[in-house]
């Protein structure tokens, strides 16, 4: 009788093993992974963005951030990428003409500013074409992304041209990968002064932000985002649908983006 009883019990704790692992299986193949590419200015906001996303759906996103041209080169090369976040329409308009992304899922997304920073602390100044950047460097560089490359080096480039001051800079132009790698210059104090996005100056207290470029002085700096050509995961329109929610525009407002996806 005992051998019958445990032999009930046995079979009936299969039977919720097995309904208990039928509940649990679809759960788990929904839970899905968005690979995003994104440039290297949003590090702090897309820590936060992941956070969130992952508590809304449950799903998880895995970034990459580097500058938006090398990213953009791993996508043409055929890098895993199922969405590219830039810091500039170039790239993403590169790699449309290849058919490396969906264009109808394309939206600019985030604006920005670039500023001119100092190591420590330092008086503002007026940004204009009567700056003295070359004086106020000396013998030492300016701190910038790559400038014929990197986003955040290309308009810093072109507001200097437009105000004057590139001929007489660009001797002393210390050129970084991307721009969190030229606000790190910065910050060390290895290059006294640099020019970044001012979502990265916010992100250390070892720097203080002396002068914002006028808007006018260089092209306006739109972040599009789209999705990957030919990656079959269902997650990515709803991670770009969440980017368009209101715990996704705090968290890049948070960091001093400007949202322009309604």
């Amino acid at each position: 009788m005992l051998i019958a009883y445990f032999s009930g019990v046995f079979r009936r704790l299969a039977v919720v093993s097995v309904l208990a692992t039928a509940l649990v299986l679809p759960a788990v193949a929904w839970a899905d992974q968005v690979t995003v590419f994104a440039a290297a200015s949003m590090k702090n906001a897309m820590q936060t963005v992941s956070d969130r996303f992952n508590e809304a759906t449950g799903h998880d996103l895995a970034v990459s951030l580097a500058g938006s041209s090398a990213l953009a080169r791993q996508i043409q090369q055929g890098a895993p990428a199922d969405l590219f976040i830039s810091a500039n329409p170039g790239w993403m308009d590169a790699l449309e003409k290849e058919g490396l992304i969906v264009p109808e899922t394309r939206v600019d997304l985030l604006g920005n500013v670039i500023v001119l920073i100092a190591h420590g602390e330092a008086d503002k100044v007026d940004i204009g074409p009567e700056l003295d950047l070359p004086g106020m460097l000396g013998e030492n560089h300016l701190a910038m992304a790559m400038v014929d490359a990197v986003p955040a080096g290309i308009y810093g480039k072109a507001a200097l041209k437009s105000l004057g001051l590139w001929d007489a800079v660009a001797p002393k132009v210390a050129q970084a990968d991307n721009v969190r790698a030229a606000l790190a210059l910065v910050a060390t104090g290895e290059a006294p002064l640099g020019i970044v996005y001012a979502t990265d100056a916010a992100a250390t207290d070892k720097i203080s932000v002396i002068g914002t470029f006028p808007a006018d002085s260089h092209p306006p700096i739109v972040y599009p985002a789209a999705a990957v050509t030919g990656r079959d995961n269902p997650a990515v329109s709803e991670f770009l649908a969440f980017l368009r929610t209101l715990a996704a525009r705090n968290a890049f407002e948070a960091q001093g983006f400007i949202v322009m996806a309604d």
